[in-house]
Order: C-alpha cells, then structure tokens, then sequence
C-alpha cells in the first residue's frame, strides 16, 4: 500500500518519501528543497530529487510549455491562491471553455442551415462564434489543406525527412539511455512482461498533445506504452476518484498553440507592415473592403495578405474579430475580478492578473498571448527613431496607453453593444473605463512576465500530482531537467 510521509519544514527544508515494495522496483523518495526565507512568499529556490540522483531545480517556464494535465492543475492552484488571498472583493470561478455552449449553439446553426437555401450565407467560420469553435474550425481545415500538399509533395523531400526523422531518434535514444530517472527503471520492468491491457501508442497525428522537446512520441516504444499506461491505470476506488478520472483523458504533451487563423494573419501582417504607420488602429478604413475579408475568413478560405492590402483594413479586421465574440477575451466571469485588481497596490496588481490569466481557457491565454505580443510590438515602434545610416523613422504614436483605450472595451466587458462603434461608454459605467483600460495597460507592458510560471507554482503544481500520479511527476520533472540542459 502507498503512503505519503510529510514532514515539518526544517530549515526551509521538507522530505516527501514514498513508500512501496522495494521488490517492485517503484520506490520513489523524493525532496523539495526551499532556499530562502519561507516566510518571503514567492521568492526562493525549489529543487526536487530523486533516488536515481537526478536533481532539478525549477525556473520560470513559458506557460505554453506545460503539458495539459499540469495547465488544469495550475487553474486550480491560481483558483485557491485567489480565494485564499480574498483581496479582490468578488466572487471568482474559472471560466468553462464553451464546449457545452459549443453543441447547443452548433445544433441551432445547423437547424438554421438546413432551412437558408445553398445561395444564402453558410454557417461563419470565424466571426460572431465561440473561440473553442473558431479553433475547432481551423484545425478541420488544416487537415483538410494537408492532403493536397502531400499531392504536390516532391518524393525526395519525403525521403530526406525519414532520413531526419531516424537521425533525430537515434540522438534522442542516446539522451535519454544517458538520463533515465526512476521511471525508465519500471519500463525495464514492463518490457519482461508486457501486459496484455496495455493500449498500442496511438499514431502521432491523433494524440492530443503537440509535440515537444522531450514528448512521448520521441520515446521508444516501450516507455511510450508505459507512459499511456499510466494515464489509464489509475486507482478506481479514492475520495478524488472524479479528479483522477479528467486526468486520464488529459495529455502529459504541451497542448497544441490555439491561437485563431485569422488573429495570427492580422498580426503577422500588421507587424510586417503596418509599425510605422501613424495612428494605426485609429485611422478609418474602407467598410467594403473589411466586408471582403471578413467573408473570404467566414467562408474557410485561405485568405492570403500582402503589401496591397491596406495596414488600416486588417487592423479594423482585427478589431472587429474581438469585438464580435459572443464571449470576450477575458470572458465575462472575470470581468468584476479584472477590473478589482486596479484597487491594489501596483506589486500586487501584476501578480493577481497573472494568477487571473491562469483561469482563462487555453484558447484564450493563447490568443492573449499573441495580442499582446503584437500590441508591445507596436508600442515598441511607437516614438520616432533614427536608423543605422541616420535616416529619421517614424513612429506610429501608438503608446501601450493608447492601444489600451482602442483594445480594452473589445477584450473587456459585461454585454455587447448594439451600436456600430464598440465603445467603452456604451456597456460600463464611465468610472469603469478608466479600470478597463489599466487592466490591458498593465498586460501590455508586462506581457513579457506575464505567461511566465514561477517556481513556487510550479511546484504546487507537482505537489498536486504527486499525491494522484508519482509516476507521473518524474516523467514531467524529467522533462523540465531536459528543457533546462
């Protein structure tokens, strides 16, 4: 039977063992070493070890580089920190991705489709619909381009990529024989004796995870069994039988980046360009050619920009994506928590939108993400500058204040407006504002911190798993320790 042994911090110093039948070849003693003052909060060092000597000390690491289980353990670990701390002065919940809205909204499009003749406008594809289904949308459409490209493919590239693919796991082979944790020692086990309930390692291309550095798909194919294995083989019979049972759907693999097509082609042609541009995202554009576009996007067409579009219509495409989403960015739920957190003190301020930002649904921090990316891009381009030959560059005056007062009531608000121009004015109170402004504000010039994951939440994040899945925890820490190297 296993046990958790949990002693009193000593010195800034805790032991976690796990006990087990030494026979078994599955005893794991792990320690989490603190270095600093416990008392400090979130500053000190967190290292954790175990038998096989490997030692890892966590950093900071980009969110997206989480697998999905420890991204839902993290929403849980922000969601206790935020209740503990109560200082918002509201009632919090984490946000829900839409896929229960997903499907009653699908079956009234579809009812909807079904009567509109084949002339009338199909079902959007991009505006106007829930980001999960946006997402959802892209992703069918990129399986639908990757036959034709396989069509036109030249078979010798084919052959000089299994050439690449074989190079590849035979380095990574050599890696990991090199650095096996005690995890690697139970697949030595497992490959004795086979299980015959073992499930066979799906193909790559239906796994949930995206590929990583240190994923499983680049494991052999024992410990690749092992590792789906121990997603499905939980205990049946605990008090957190329900928790354990989502966990074994979710992926040890950082999910893939669920970012929207059209979001990513605004930007990347916006930031190729539209920088030098004067009073970007401020200067009126042509109605009928933002119609255009936003037709070709609803209509799953592969919209392709250049030089000739104009910089001030794909930015009023841009904003009129955000602004037509039946849910905003930061989603409803949060709206009061968002706006509270301009009442605290400025330290207190960024780490309280940053606990905040782990709430949200991956679709969201990832489309944030690449936002605010671009939006300090801009910023960044912002004053007047002198190139290398001395030649004066413009800037295009857009300040992280200024990007804030045009993006804030899009990304930001209670109920939709019903007028044409989306203005703060026109859902919130005026004192409201100026909170919705500051919220983006401070996103924009932290942005770079602000999907950072600290240690000490990383480490609350292991903790969690390991009272479920132990097992689990050295496949991650030993992915961590290979990030790191």
């Amino acid at each position: 039977m296993t046990q958790f042994l949990h002693s009193l911090p000593l010195v800034g110093k805790r032991t976690i063992c796990r006990q087990g039948d030494p026979s078994s070849g599955r005893s794991v003693i792990r320690e989490i070493r603190r270095q600093g003052d416990p008392s400090s909060g979130r500053s000190g060092a967190f290292t954790w070890n175990s038998m096989s000597g490997r030692s890892v000390r966590l950093k900071p690491v980009p969110l997206q580089s989480l697998s999905e289980l420890e991204r839902v353990r993290l929403q849980e670990v922000a969601f206790s920190r935020l209740l503990q701390d109560d200082n918002l002065g509201c009632q919090i919940s984490i946000p829900k991705d839409g896929q229960k809205r997903k499907k009653s909204l699908r079956r009234k499009l579809d009812s909807l489709a079904k009567e509109m003749s084949k002339d009338k406008e199909s079902t959007p594809q991009a505006f106007g619909i829930l980001l999960s289904q946006v997402i959802s949308n892209d992703r069918a459409h990129k399986q639908r381009q990757e036959p034709q490209r396989e069509e036109h493919r030249d078979p010798s590239d084919l052959v000089s990529s299994l050439l690449h693919l074989t190079s590849r796991k035979s380095t990574k082979d050599k890696e990991l024989s090199s650095s096996n944790s005690s995890l690697s020692s139970t697949s030595e086990t497992a490959t004795e004796s086979p299980s015959p309930s073992t499930p066979e390692a799906p193909p790559h291309t239906r796994r949930r995870g995206g590929v990583s550095v240190d994923c499983i798909t680049d494991l052999d194919d024992n410990q690749s069994r092992l590792l789906e294995a121990l997603q499905l083989s939980l205990p049946a019979e605990t008090p957190s039988n329900r928790k354990k049972q989502r966990d074994k759907k979710l992926s040890l693999n950082p999910i893939y980046r669920q970012v929207p097509r059209v979001v990513e082609m605004c930007c990347l042609h916006l930031e190729k360009y539209g920088l030098q541009t004067v009073g970007i995202f401020r200067v009126g554009s042509s109605k009928k050619r933002v119609r255009q576009l936003r037709e070709q996007c609803d209509l799953g067409m592969e919209v392709q920009l250049d030089e000739a579009n104009s910089v001030h219509d794909v930015a009023a495409l841009l904003k009129e994506f955000l602004r037509d989403m039946p849910e905003p960015l930061l989603t409803r739920e949060l709206y009061t928590a968002f706006l509270n957190t301009m009442l605290l003190d400025h330290p207190d301020q960024e780490s309280t939108i940053q606990l905040l930002v782990y709430l949200l649904p991956p679709c969201n921090s990832d489309t944030l993400q690449r936002l605010l990316e671009f939006l300090a891009t801009v910023t960044a381009h912002a004053e007047d500058s002198q190139d290398r030959d001395g030649h004066e560059i413009t800037g295009n005056k857009m300040t992280s204040l200024n990007l804030a007062t045009v993006f804030g009531p899009n990304l930001l608000h209670k109920q939709k407006s019903s007028d044409k121009e989306f203005t703060v004015q026109s859902f919130a109170r005026a004192e409201e504002s100026t909170a919705i402004i500051g919220v983006v504000h401070s996103m924009i010039t932290t942005y770079e911190t602000l999907f950072m994951v600290p240690p000490d939440l990383q480490n609350e994040v292991l903790m969690s798993l390991l009272e479920t899945d132990p097992d689990v925890v050295d496949y991650l820490l030993r992915r961590k320790d290979s990030q790191h190297s």
